[in-house]
């Protein structure tokens, strides 16, 4: 009974570690997906600012 409880608990932990380490990874994904989609609104704004300004 109790190495039941055991690998129960075992596996409650395991499980728990798991979903840990992929939250983490997806928090930093989402940090890097935030500054790239910034950098790359910044770099079109500034683009289309500088066409703007030229005559056509």
């Amino acid at each position: 009974m109790l190495l039941k409880i055991l690998g129960v608990a075992l596996a409650i932990w395991i499980v728990i570690s798991v979903l840990g380490a992929v939250f983490k990874f997806l928090g930093v994904a989402l940090v890097i997906g935030a500054l790239l989609f910034v950098g790359a609104a910044a770099y079109s704004a500034i683009k289309n600012r500088n066409n703007k300004a030229l005559p056509r």
